[in-house]
């Protein structure tokens, strides 16, 4: 009877001990919890002359690069898979093949998510420092997550995480801002969590006038509640930028599928893993639009390795733009980089301002 006695009086210990110690994990995760402002200053870093032109097409795209870890060879614990940190040596080489990407584009501006500064699950690269080494032109950076410690999924837990959204551009900015949307998590759950955001820049266009770029991640694994919320601070933001007279381009990755895609060729395998919102054309005022690359895949589900098989893979069309009644589109078409370097393709986009 001691013995069992004692064994109990251990375990006992050792839950108060576990507890305790989860206690004031949460309790430091609250104290340092990443409180941005609703609207905050954006540091605008590089050298550029060249002014925006009515007339002349302009070349974006738009990529969430998934941190450099989740190429075609990766899975992901949150949607079904197992991994939670890939090997270093596969980041670096993402990265270097992302940034070979970029440069070889010619785009005039480059929309990024999912961009890792300073985060254990990307070995602590500055890879938005490592992408602007060899762009000539401005950049600017907007966390959207920033958390001391991500205890999940234990015992191989993310760790700590600062990443967000990075515009690149070849134009003079006259402005750049973090705008915060609604949080859609509650504490607990919020304090290591995503704070999404808009990246928003202001580039003069010559001869008067101004475009007003937001470059999007939106809301993944919340409720449509969430995801709705933050579609309309978009959209009403977007509305009081044009009603202003400016241009409005949008663009990223809003987890919601395009209106035009064909549901057959991307149906929901499998409604117990990631399934996106749904935008409408409903959603916009009159003359706006949706754009995107409808009929290349744009992202896959990260339940397992890339397999090339469109009947086994879950495909997705999540990433693209919104455009103001006041620019015209001339392409837009998904890159079918085959998921080589991020569970994303790139969205490349050439649009004119109207004089």
């Amino acid at each position: 009877m001691k013995g069992l006695f004692l064994i109990v009086k251990m375990l006992i210990i050792l839950i108060l001990v576990v507890a305790g110690g989860f206690a004031s994990l949460i309790a430091y995760l609250t104290v340092t919890e990443y409180r941005p402002k609703p609207v905050e200053a954006v540091e605008i870093g590089g050298d550029v002359s060249r002014y925006v032109q009515t007339g002349v097409p302009l070349n974006i795209v738009a990529w969430n690069i998934g941190y450099g870890a989740l190429d075609a060879s990766e899975d992901f614990f949150m949607d079904g898979g197992k991994t939670v940190r890939s090997p270093k040596a596969r980041v670096e080489e993402n990265i270097e093949g992302i940034r070979e990407f970029i440069v070889q584009s010619d785009a005039d501006i480059v929309l990024l998510q999912e961009v890792d500064v300073r985060s254990h699950r990307s070995y602590y690269i500055d890879e938005a420092a490592y992408l602007a080494e060899k762009w000539t032109g401005s950049t600017a950076f907007a966390p959207n997550f920033l958390a001391a410690f991500v205890p999940f999924p234990f015992p191989e837990c993310i760790g700590a995480v600062k990443a967000g959204l990075l515009t690149m551009s070849v134009f003079v900015s006259t402005e750049a801002s973090r705008v915060a949307l609604p949080v859609p998590f509650k504490w607990p759950v919020r304090v290591a969590n995503l704070k999404r955001c808009l990246l928003v820049e202001r580039l003069p266009v010559a001869g008067g006038g101004e475009l007003t770029l937001v470059n999007l991640h939106l809301e993944a694994y919340s409720s449509e509640e969430g995801r709705i919320a933050q579609m309309n601070l978009l959209i009403d933001f977007l509305k009081a930028e044009y009603a202003k007279g400016n241009y409005c381009i949008a663009g990223g990755d809003f987890n919601q599928t395009f209106p035009g895609v064909d549901e057959r060729v991307f149906r929901i395998k499998n409604t117990e893993r990631f399934v996106p919102g749904v935008l409408s054309l409903d959603m916009l005022p009159a003359g706006w639009r949706f754009a995107t690359g409808a009929k290349t895949p744009g992202s896959r589900l990260l339940n397992e390795p890339y397999s090339g098989d469109p009947e086994t893979t879950q495909l997705y069309v999540i990433d693209g733009y919104i455009l103001s009644p006041n620019t015209e589109l001339v392409s837009v078409e998904t890159v079918d980089a085959d998921f080589r370097y991020s569970d994303h393709n790139p969205v490349s986009l050439k649009v004119m301002l109207r004089e």
